[in-house]
């Protein structure tokens, strides 16, 4: 298994930019500072072993173009973005093992655009 490499903070202005530029698996997560679930996530999962090249956190609050746009309803909000083309959403699912799988299991559906 990979561990992570990088961390990304993202905004309404560069996202669409990197995420098309960047190679690789990368998980975006919404996320709010009022959130305990968020600061949890936030906190947690990066030191879990996950097969991807970057986590991308986005501050829902400040990025209210990306919340819309990816139709984020509640935080974390987590999505699969492999070498410019969207897997989807994952359930917030808040353990290693079990990310892993949703990742794994995101990875196998027909990749769309980015919104």
């Amino acid at each position: 298994m990979l561990s992570i490499a990088t961390e990304l903070q993202l905004t309404d202005f560069d996202a669409d930019r990197q995420l098309l530029d960047l190679s690789g698996t990368s998980l975006l997560i919404f996320t709010s500072i009022g959130c305990a679930s968020c600061r949890w996530a936030r906190r947690e999962i990066p030191s879990f072993a996950l097969p991807v090249a970057r986590l991308c956190w986005i501050d829902a609050g400040d990025n209210g173009g990306l919340v819309q746009r990816y139709e984020v309803q509640q935080l974390p909000a987590l999505f699969v973005v492999a070498d410019s083309q969207f897997f989807g959403r994952i359930e917030p699912i808040l353990s290693g093992p079990e990310l892993l799988k949703a990742l794994q299991q995101a990875l196998t559906r027909a990749p769309e655009e980015l919104p």
